[in-house]
């Protein structure tokens, strides 16, 4: 018998929206990111808790370990890079290393969900107050600027959606364009 946990099925809180295709240089790259912050969970749309969680590479990846370790890395970038924050990051690391993937602590992926969302909101308002030349210096990248986090952001998001896709297909064939 299935389990609540097991039995319930996912569906986004974030929707896909249309991007455009003349902008100006911040609300583009801040549409992209949306873009692709909707698409992950787009990818477990249908799923169960179980099926997010399922292991089908020989890597620690799965479904639900994307969506924490993205949130990791919005919070790396927008609150302890751009915004300077100090405070600690999810899931122990830097000292927990894989701590994002292991999903050995007990959360349920609502609960990362909600974490990633409440994120990924932050980020947007840590990136409404700063400016695309503003520079930050990163502990082993150096100095480089807003723009360039933001680029970056969109490329992580842009090879974890991939990765997100080839799990996907081997979890239950389903295929996105």
């Amino acid at each position: 018998m299935d389990t609540p946990a097991a039995s319930h099925t996912f569906a986004s809180p974030l929707k896909l929206a249309n991007l455009p295709t003349i902008a100006p240089e911040r609300e583009a790259l801040a549409k992209w990111l949306d873009y692709h912050r909707a698409e992950l969970l787009a990818k477990l749309d249908g799923l169960t808790d179980a099926q997010a969680a399922q292991r089908v590479v020989p890597s620690l990846t799965t479904l639900h370990g994307l969506v924490r370790h993205l949130t990791k890395v919005e919070f790396f970038w927008f609150a302890r890079v751009i915004a300077q924050s100090e405070e600690p990051a999810p899931f122990g690391w830097p000292e927990r290393q894989d701590g994002d993937f292991l999903l050995d602590d007990g959360t349920t992926l609502a609960e990362d969900i909600d974490r990633y969302v409440a994120t990924c909101e932050r980020s947007r308002e840590i990136f409404a107050k700063v400016s695309l030349e503003d520079v930050r210096t990163h502990h082993r990248l150096g100095d480089l600027d807003v723009r360039w986090i933001m680029i970056h952001m969109i490329e992580e998001y842009a090879r974890h959606n991939g990765h997100a896709d080839i799990i996907r297909e081997l979890i239950d064939g389903t295929t996105q364009s």
